[in-house]
């Protein structure tokens, strides 16, 4: 069920760049979920990069990964309330016509961790290049396994084909080999390998209950992808269960640091690090750059968006696959 959306963080006090009426300019961010340590870790560091820059910092959030519904609401309260910019983590295309709204009305738009389905609905995006954080799990896996006679299953986000869903999901399938019927849509494929696949919302009950139904459906599975970190801990609840916690490999997304401590504890074999700090902090400075000149964010070569990277972390090495080790993953990661 959509909820109403919730203005969460308060407002910063400024320290530069006041406008020319001597207050601050509103910038508004929207989050999906509050549950996720990706998105408060987001919200910290665009709070902490908006008192850098002298801006007030409204955040909202909904409840779950495809609240659409409140995203729609709080953009247009921002309009309302004469925002200068909306940074927004979109749960679906659903909320284009609101951004089109928002921009037709002279606020920059910046969509924040995955790229809307129409890039010409915002102004810039900062985000993880989804699809090669998925090939890099796929490479490794491929090579993890070796010869043994891969089975595979995967615990995805919705039914709506959301773009951070899909580009993760056939990102994965690609890196391990498997041909994509679209690459712009999840579920299509024919491949005999894959055996399975279940939603999960993105959480960890979603993560246990989906994988107690793909073990009922095929109880050789051996290889799991999951959308993200907290899925993973949740399907590894359901393998422990099942007795099948040396049978099944699982890789994921994400990065945070109670996925990587649960790559050190075996609970994940792999996960590709993402850097939420980083999309947030480019984002509030884009603002910047925006109000003082026009100037709009540059992408990354050969993608509609600013890549902002991605890093596979494992303690298990494998030929030619690039990867950083746990040590390395506690470092950098957040949450």
């Amino acid at each position: 069920m959509a909820a109403v959306a919730t203005i969460s963080i308060t407002s910063l006090a400024a320290c530069s760049s006041q406008s020319a009426g001597g207050e601050e300019p509103l910038v508004g961010l929207i989050i999906k979920t509050q549950d996720n340590p990706f998105y408060v870790k987001m919200a910290e560091g665009a709070k902490a990069e908006a008192a850098e820059q002298g801006f007030t910092l409204q955040s909202a959030t909904g409840e779950g990964q495809s609240d659409v519904d409140s995203q729609i609401k709080s953009i247009e309260n921002f309009i309302a309330r004469g925002a200068k910019a909306i940074l927004v983590t979109p749960a679906g295309d659903g909320i284009i016509p609101a951004l089109k709204k928002a921009r037709d009305a002279g606020i920059m738009v910046i969509a924040l961790d995955s790229p809307l389905g129409d890039p010409t609905a915002a102004d810039g995006t900062f985000a993880t290049d989804n699809v090669q954080a998925g090939v890099l799990v796929g490479e490794w896996a491929k090579e993890a396994l070796g010869d043994t006679a891969p089975r595979i299953a995967t615990l995805d986000l919705s039914t709506d084909q959301i773009p951070v869903d899909v580009q993760r999901n056939q990102g994965f399938l690609q890196g391990f080999g498997i041909d994509v019927a679209d690459d712009g849509k999840m579920w299509d494929e024919k491949d005999p390998r894959l055996v399975g696949h279940e939603v999960t919302d993105a959480n960890e009950a979603g993560g246990r209950q989906g994988m107690e139904k793909l073990l009922q459906k095929d109880p050789t599975i051996n290889l799991v992808y999951t959308i993200n970190e907290p899925t993973a801990a949740g399907a590894y609840q359901a393998i422990t269960a099942a007795g099948k916690q040396d049978q099944i490999t699982v890789v994921s997304v994400d990065g945070g640091c109670p996925g990587v401590k649960n790559v050190q504890g075996g609970v994940i074999d792999a996960t590709s690090m993402q850097f939420p700090l980083k999309m947030a902090e480019q984002a509030v400075q884009a603002v910047s750059a925006w109000l003082e000149d026009g100037t709009t964010p540059e992408n990354s070569p050969g993608l509609d968006f600013t890549n902002t990277g991605v890093t596979l972390i494992t303690d298990q090495a494998q030929a030619g696959v690039e990867s950083e080790d746990v040590d390395w993953g506690l470092e950098s990661c957040w949450g």
